[in-house]
């Protein structure tokens, strides 16, 4: 796996990488791609795999055309109409062939019982608050290579494999080690700090470039009883998505490699000091809404769109999850982390941005060849373009984009990303050690800071606790940046 700073995509260093990402207008957003505890043991029989079908043409993965296959879907942010639809695709092109198509929110409470008993589904879209933990399930070897789906022909141009077809990045967020590709990250997401253009122009302001400019305009919001932040407080794991590229931007992305590895002491770099101190005093001068730290991610962004606060740490699928509650005349948009001062060591506009959207296919799917098949037909231009079209947000696909109006939250990643150029970040704690991620840190630590029932000292001490016990776990795959 590479270094957020040389992540290789065929050769490419991360900087070409996202060179080339930026060019072909790259971009916004998907899913929880972290969160969430542990994962089963590798126990049980399952019952046998489908015989494979006769490789052609129009079949040249060698999908039996008429084994089952069993497709559960996390049901969040995107919804579940994109995937019903490219089901049907797959029903088209083998009529003998039964899906069972399911959607939860419980993704580790269903399957966990599964995995457990050896009989898994074939394919599962492992995201949300329940999500099974990767780094788990890689190290416990509870999952299928993807290899024979990326040298599959693509749908569109069988003369290219599916791997050359996606957007630059993407492969490696699937692995763990270096080669094979694990997990098949299906959306693109922007994570940063999300607000309103239509209410900034009322207080006529910018998007705040420095910490003091964000610190003047949330007093200027207070005298008028808007909050300049809300973030979901239930779910503390959200204020990584600003707070970490924030750190990053301030210390260097070795910080944020430092901290992925587990490294002593890598929690109590100045980076981390200014960065904390920052965000505890957005709490200490009254400007986080009130409540904040009892609202859920949907309470918390339904206060953001009704216009009871300005800023908002999240992911691009939040277009889609909040649309019920935004007003026609928002603007939605997204913006990197403000500077903290001239003394960072990058430059305003870096920002964090990765695949989400987490498809696996078990160890023990019955059907794998059938799975890989539908993650195939998923990442045909048909199949990208309704995905953006239904929900405001871009696929692993690179293109397929043609002929299709981007929303302003859409366009503000496309201009986000261009706009980052080589200083994009990929921190991976959320997708290595989930539960870390999200119990420990995010709520343990995180949490009670912004909530101010713990100092910035305190916070510290707290995440490097609980990072050098999850060094010391030998229960525990430990990942490193190389």
């Amino acid at each position: 796996m590479g270094s957020t700073s040389a992540q290789h995509n065929g050769g490419l260093g991360r900087r070409d990488v996202i060179k080339r990402a930026a060019a072909i207008g790259l971009i916004t957003v998907p899913t929880m791609s972290f969160l969430a505890s542990c994962a089963s043991s590798d126990s049980g029989s399952g019952g046998p795999k489908a015989e494979k079908g006769t490789a052609s043409a129009k079949n040249p993965l060698g999908v039996n055309e008429t084994a089952p296959l069993d497709f559960v879907l996390f049901d969040g942010g995107f919804g579940t109409e994109y995937a019903t639809d490219a089901v049907k695709r797959y029903e088209t092109a083998f009529p003998k062939a039964k899906v069972d198509f399911r959607a939860t929110q419980k993704i580790r409470t269903e399957l966990q019982p599964s995995f457990n008993g050896g009989t898994p589904p074939d394919l599962i879209d492992n995201s949300g608050a329940e999500q099974m933990d990767m780094g788990v399930l890689v190290g416990k070897k509870q999952l299928t290579d993807l290899t024979p789906l990326l040298d599959a022909p693509s749908v569109d141009d069988p003369a290219k494999k599916v791997r050359d077809t996606l957007r630059p990045g993407v492969l490696e967020m699937g692995q763990f080690d270096g080669d094979p590709v694990w997990v098949l990250y299906y959306a693109y997401t922007v994570y940063g700090v999300w607000y309103s253009q239509t209410a900034l122009d009322r207080l006529d302001a910018e998007y705040p470039e420095d910490w003091d400019a964000m610190l003047a305009l949330c007093a200027k919001a207070k005298k008028k009883d808007i909050a300049g932040w809300t973030y979901a407080g239930k779910y503390p794991y959200y204020l990584p998505f600003s707070l970490y590229p924030f750190i990053g931007k301030i210390g260097g992305r070795e910080v944020l490699d430092a901290i992925d590895n587990l490294e002593p002491n890598a929690w109590k770099h100045p980076a981390v000091k200014a960065a904390f101190e920052a965000y505890y005093e957005l709490y200490k001068k009254g400007y986080v809404l009130k409540g904040t730290p009892g609202l859920d991610h949907i309470q918390s962004q339904t206060a953001w769109t009704e216009g009871k606060a300005l800023f908002l740490p999240n992911g691009s699928w939040v277009e889609n999850e909040a649309a019920k509650t935004t007003p026609a005349d928002f603007q939605m948009k997204v913006a990197a982390p403000s500077s903290l001062d001239s003394s960072d060591k990058l430059p305003f506009g870096t920002i964090w941005a990765s695949g989400g959207e987490p498809f696996i296919v078990p160890a023990k799917a019955k059907n794998p060849v059938g799975a890989m098949e539908q993650l195939r037909v998923m990442l045909s231009e048909e199949s990208s373009k309704n995905f953006t079209t239904k929900v405001k947000s871009l696929t692993s696909l690179n293109g397929g984009t043609d002929g299709l109006a981007l929303s302003t939250a859409l366009q503000a990643g496309v201009d986000a990303l261009a706009k980052a150029g080589d200083n994009v970040l990929n921190p991976r704690m959320q997708d290595w050690y989930a539960e870390l991620q999200k119990q420990k840190i995010g709520t343990g630590a995180l949490g009670e800071l912004m909530a101010g029932r713990m100092t910035p000292a305190e916070a510290m001490k707290k995440c490097q606790e609980f990072a050098d016990e999850a060094a010391k776990d030998d229960s525990l795959t430990h990942y490193k940046h190389r």
